[in-house]
C-alpha cells in the first residue's frame, strides 16, 4: 500500500448517521406543517452548517428558523447521549490500517464538538490522530479545503491519502485535493458526472478492505 494516511468522512460513512438525520428533518417538517422536500434534504448531504443553510434557506425562506429550531432540538437530543451504530466493515478497515502503522483522521463536515461526541459514544474516536471539522474551514465540501487541512495536520501531502467518502459532495471535495478517493454510497448513488471522476465506488467496507488487502 503506497498511501501514507487515511481520512474518512463520519456521518454516512463511518456512523449510520444520515438515515437518523433524515428521518427527524421528516419529522420536524411535520411538526411545524412545512412539506418535505426530499430532493432538497438530499443535496446538502456532506455539506457544512452555511452550505446547509443557503439550500434550506432557499427552499423554506422565512420558515427556516421554526424548522431549523425544531430539527436540531430532537436531532442533537439523539445524537449527544446515543451511540449511532458503526457501519459495517468500519472497525476492520481502521484495525488494518493501525496495523499497518497508517495514520487516519476524521474530515467531517459536522461541528467539532458534536462530531467528536458522535465518535466517542460510537466508541470509535481512539483510532484517529487529528479531527477536521467543517467549522474550521472557509470553504466547505465540495471543496477541497477540509481535505487539505486535515492531510496538512498528519504531516502528509493530500496526493499521498487516501479517502473514504459517501456523498458525493465529499467525494468531489476528497477528488479535488487530489486524493486517491473510495466512494461507499449511502442515501445517494453516485450522480453519471459524480461517476465520471474515476474514482474507486464499493458497496461497502468489507469490499474496500478485501481491495486494499489485494494490494
Amino acid at each position: 500500500m503506497n498511501y501514507k494516511a487515511a481520512i474518512f468522512d463520519m456521518d454516512g460513512l463511518l456512523l449510520d448517521t444520515e438515515r437518523v438525520c433524515m428521518r427527524v428533518f421528516k419529522q420536524a417538517c411535520q411538526t411545524v406543517e412545512l412539506p418535505f422536500y426530499q430532493d432538497v434534504y438530499l443535496s446538502i448531504i456532506g455539506r457544512n452548517a452555511a452550505g446547509i443553510e443557503k439550500i434550506f434557506r432557499d427552499a423554506y425562506g422565512d420558515d427556516l428558523p421554526k424548522l431549523h429550531a425544531e430539527w436540531r432540538a430532537n436531532y442533537d437530543a439523539i445524537v449527544r447521549h446515543q451511540a449511532i451504530p458503526v457501519k459495517e466493515g468500519v472497525v476492520e478497515l481502521l484495525e488494518w490500517l493501525k496495523a499497518n502503522n497508517i495514520p487516519t483522521a476524521v474530515a467531517t463536515s459536522t461541528h467539532k464538538d458534536l462530531a467528536s461526541i458522535k465518535l466517542k459514544l460510537a466508541g470509535i474516536d481512539h483510532y484517529f490522530d487529528h479531527l477536521t471539522c467543517g467549522c474550521e474551514v472557509t470553504n466547505g465540501k465540495p471543496d477541497p479545503e477540509i481535505y487539505q487541512l486535515a492531510a496538512r495536520r498528519l504531516g502528509v501531502e493530500p496526493e499521498q491519502c487516501i479517502a473514504f467518502e459517501d456523498s458525493n459532495n465529499g467525494v468531489l471535495s476528497a477528488v479535488s485535493a487530489k486524493m486517491h478517493t473510495f466512494q461507499i454510497p449511502d442515501l445517494v448513488e453516485p450522480s453519471e458526472e459524480i461517476k465520471a471522476l474515476g474514482h474507486e465506488i464499493e458497496p461497502s467496507m468489507i469490499d474496500v478492505l478485501a481491495k486494499l488487502k489485494a494490494q
